[in-house]
């Protein structure tokens, strides 16, 4: 019993480093709409590698108070990381590509 708790243990901390790496990964994509009251952002996101595709889902994201987003635009491109916070994703990281 003891050794299926130590196992069970390992396995939920692997599971959870190995969403926490997925979740920082940098993602890219274009801004779609950017609603400054409620402090949200839409994002669609980028299709790499594959051909001829129009691009991926636009989501929703929440943006932290701290965070300015006076200098985006809808139709900038951006790379972006997210977190997954209280009720819903939240942006970690955005930068407007050049």
């Amino acid at each position: 019993m003891r050794a299926a708790k130590i196992v069970m243990t390992g396995l939920a901390a692997a599971s959870l480093v190995t969403s926490a790496a997925l979740a920082q990964q940098p993602m890219s994509g274009m801004v779609t709409k950017i609603d400054r009251l409620s402090g949200t952002i839409s994002i669609q996101q980028t299709q790499s590698g594959t051909v001829g595709a129009a691009g991926g889902a636009v989501q929703e994201y929440k943006v932290p108070k701290g965070q300015s987003l006076e200098e985006l635009h809808a139709g900038d491109k951006v790379t972006f990381t997210t977190a997954d916070g209280d009720g819903g994703k939240t942006i970690s990281k955005l930068d407007k590509q050049k």
